[in-house]
């Protein structure tokens, strides 16, 4: 079964957004040393948040794509780089080294979708792999396998008391709801009928002052 993975959290400018969140108590560190185009809260529990100010993929490349006929794709890729800022994109993963399962259940219910391998070398020199997958319909979060390696603090608290994030409300089509929850059990994700992330807690060590993200 999967479980929360991720959450996209899109910004404009990914420097003034990682000096904001570092502000707000928070430990940030970027997606790789050179060009990076995403930043990671990470926590010793549960998700993470990625800070995305673009996907990174170059525009020629996405041109190929729709080449080939991956339109859904690309799509999905457009909305998170055009997206306005805050909380875009959900992903759950797999402790499992494939995504078959996965792939079985929307292939039983007649949906496409989009499988790639991917990652990337972090600043600690974690060369972090995984697989993707991405249903066309952007109603459904996209799907990943959990890195090879894991780059999750052990017993960590951020600075400013946050531990973890404690629940995800997710809105989607009526229809996928059961699909979704086919795939994931995870009790943290909550799904309702609407479009995409409404509310994020985080939990908190005693004492500590909530977190505004607005």
């Amino acid at each position: 079964m999967l479980r929360v993975s991720h959450i996209i959290y899109k910004v404009d400018h990914l420097q003034q957004a990682v000096e904001d969140f570092r502000r707000r108590g928070f430990e940030v560190e970027y997606g790789t040393k050179r060009r990076p185009y995403n930043a990671l809260i990470y926590f010793s529990e549960g998700p993470y948040l990625e800070l995305l100010a673009s996907t990174g993929m170059p525009k020629p490349l996405k041109r190929l794509l729709r080449f080939f006929g991956k339109d859904a794709m690309v799509d999905r890729l457009d909305c998170w780089d055009s997206h306005g800022g805050g909380p875009c994109g959900l992903a759950l993963e797999t402790l499992k080294k494939d995504l078959n399962e996965e792939r079985k259940v929307l292939e039983r219910q007649g949906l496409g979708y989009f499988l790639m391998k991917s990652g990337r070398n972090d600043t600690k020199g974690r060369k972090l792999r995984f697989t993707g997958l991405f249903p066309d319909d952007m109603q459904i979060p996209f799907f990943m396998t959990y890195f090879n390696i894991d780059p999750k603090p052990r017993n960590f608290t951020h600075p400013n008391g946050v531990k973890r994030i404690r629940s995800i409300a997710f809105g989607t089509e009526e229809r996928y709801i059961p699909l979704i929850r086919e795939l994931c059990s995870d009790e943290m994700l909550h799904l309702f009928v609407g479009k995409g992330i409404k509310d994020m807690e985080f939990e908190y060590a005693p004492g500590s002052t909530p977190v505004s993200l607005d």
